[in-house]
């Protein structure tokens, strides 16, 4: 497609005094990723029409894509000032007040918009994921219903990530991914293809993520990438979408490439432009579908093979990415059909982990807000996970465990409030739901010496926070779906080699639950398989998983290089 920008600047050179031809241009830099050109272009239209809301709004969303959030709030809440009846201000403002911490105003503003325009899936959408973060469940069935349906009929291209919390099925979750896909790819140009590499020439991987840093993906790779450099044999390269934070994993992540690249608030192009320098060879998207990816990159095919992998638990829906990464248990044949890249199965959880975290010293109980006696069940999933169905079985749970009490993740704004009001109208005391706040994850992981019981959720699993529990050496009790989302915790339960703990529905789950919480013998006996086979099943075996991934790799490039369509594959089973 060709560039919007372009005819915009020189008729800008021409005239310009048009406000509304710098707001327009205003919009097409964010839209290209250029934050810093988009906010050129807003403050121009401010001079020369002080106070215009659209003017504003860009203002703001630049300074939201800089990082400068309370200085978006501002702009926002100006614009919206200026122009009240502008749900796609009110829903940019709501963008922002996330991001500053003011959940509360963020649901006033999402309301508000909607409010505004009723029959927009796409807002509809909004407030309901952020009603689900918030454990605001008021019309939750209806709100669904409304995004669902749009969907089905391709009406709306809501965000995919929050869709995964729907109970919607793969198929529908497809239908999501692809209509959002079809959106970005209206709004830019692939590159010309990647010249051509000889068949012997070493494979360059590479991987883009905003996560490389103290964040669940750098969490969750960085021990793989260590154990890759030690082996050698693949070149390493990290795209960085977010600035250095400063944190031991970034540093660790850092020695652990031949290269990290900060492409951090980079335009679209460039960053694309930096990948294809690189010589990437297979370009694992680590981002996805989740916020603060960057799906236009991807588009514009930087790398000649591309693969969706590990921070986005489902189908692209995107013509642009080749494989999925993924293995037999989380992404079964009968499942592979609903996505729309080919299955690269490895022979392992799809999953790695650090095997080098450490927790810190152990609170006591009461320093965790923990009373001296009691079964603890935990669900640290967070908050937009929980919904009436998963926590009802929670609740049933402790009504089954005389004593017991439920350990959660502290949610935003009023969500901790919510939901004891919520197990209070279930017939269980508030004072059973105990909250602990978001902690560094060496005191989180000593925190979970104290929880007897980790209680997954559905139809969005625990991910990397099952990991961390199997590590700390917690049980995971689950009850796989039939989405891959669905199916995370379930795949790390079985290549751990306790499938026991995988149930098939709601009655089994809480009959198990039940079970070893009034079995004090029997709960320790399975803590006791479980650190047993934390050390030989292979599921934290990440010089073993290096080997696996590499072979892929390898496979994946060298099809690619010998000019075979993407297949399925399947990594040796060992």
């Amino acid at each position: 497609m060709n560039d919007p920008r372009l005819p915009l600047r020189q008729a800008l050179q021409r005239n310009p005094g048009d406000a509304m031809a710098w707001i327009v241009l205003a919009e097409h830099e964010l839209d290209a990723g250029d934050a810093r050109s988009g906010e050129t272009a807003a403050r121009r239209a401010l001079a020369l029409r002080p106070g215009h809301p659209e003017a504003l709004a860009r203002l703001g969303r630049a300074q939201w894509m800089q990082g400068r959030r309370e200085d978006a709030v501002a702009s926002l809440r100006e614009a919206a000032r200026a122009a009240p009846q502008h749900p796609g201000i009110a829903v940019w403002l709501a963008h922002a007040l996330e991001d500053v911490g003011d959940a509360e105003g963020a649901l006033d503003a999402y309301g508000r918009a909607y409010a505004l325009a009723p029959r927009e899936p796409q807002l509809a959408a909004y407030l309901l994921a952020w009603r689900r973060k918030l454990c605001d469940w008021r019309e939750l069935p209806a709100l669904s219903r409304l995004v669902r349906g749009a969907v089905a009929q391709g009406r709306a291209s809501v965000e995919p990530f929050a869709f995964l919390s729907e109970d919607a099925s793969a198929a529908e979750q497809r239908r999501c991914a692809s209509l959002r896909a079809q959106l970005v790819a209206q709004s830019v140009r692939p590159l010309p293809p990647a010249p051509a590499r000889e068949a012997a020439a070493p494979v360059r991987a590479g991987f883009l993520s905003n996560g490389f840093g103290a964040h669940p993906t750098g969490l969750l790779t960085v021990a793989l990438f260590e154990a890759l450099h030690r082996r050698g044999g693949l070149s390493v390269h990290l795209f960085a979408l977010n600035r250095d934070d400063g944190s031991a994993i970034r540093k660790r992540l850092h020695a652990a490439s031949d290269a990290l690249h900060d492409v951090s608030q980079q335009p679209h192009a460039q960053i694309a432009a930096t990948v294809r320098r690189a010589g990437i060879d297979v370009l694992y998207d680590l981002r996805g579908w989740g916020g603060g990816g960057t799906p236009e990159v991807l588009a514009m095919r930087p790398a000649p093979v591309q693969v969706n992998w590990l921070a986005y638990p489902g189908t692209s829906g995107a013509p642009w990415i080749d494989y999925v990464l993924a293995d037999r248990y989380v992404l079964p044949e009968s499942l592979a059909a609903d996505f729309s890249e080919t299955p690269a199965w490895l022979p392992r959880c799809f999953q790695p982990s650090d095997t080098r975290r450490v927790p810190a010293p152990a609170p006591t109980r009461a320093e965790c807000g923990l009373p001296d006696t009691g079964v603890v069940f935990c669900c640290f999933n967070n908050s937009y996970k929980l919904n009436p169905r998963s926590v009802a079985r929670l609740l049933a749970v402790l009504r089954a465990v005389p004593g017991s009490l439920l350990w959660l993740l502290s949610g935003p704004g009023r969500a901790d409030q919510r939901l004891r009001e919520f197990a209070a109208a279930e017939g269980v005391a508030a004072e059973r739901l105990v909250f602990m706040p978001k902690q560094p994850q060496a005191e989180y992981l000593a925190r979970l010496g104290h929880a007897d019981l980790f209680l997954d959720t559905g139809p969005y699993n625990a991910h990397t926070t099952a990991s961390d529990a199997i590590w700390a050496g917690c049980p995971v009790l689950t009850a796989p779906g039939a989405t891959f989302a669905a199916r995370v915790a379930g795949s790390l339960n079985h290549h751990l080699g306790l499938d026991s703990l995988n149930v098939a529905d709601d009655a089994a789950f809480v009959e198990r639950a039940a079970a070893l919480g009034n079995d004090p013998a029997a709960l320790a006996a399975l803590r006791a398989e479980l650190a047993a086979r934390r050390a030989d099943s292979g599921l934290f075996d990440m010089d073993g998983f290096a080997v696996d991934f590499a072979a892929m790799t390898l496979a994946l490039a060298r099809r690619q290089r010998k000019g075979l369509a993407p297949a399925p594959l399947q990594g040796p089973e060992r």
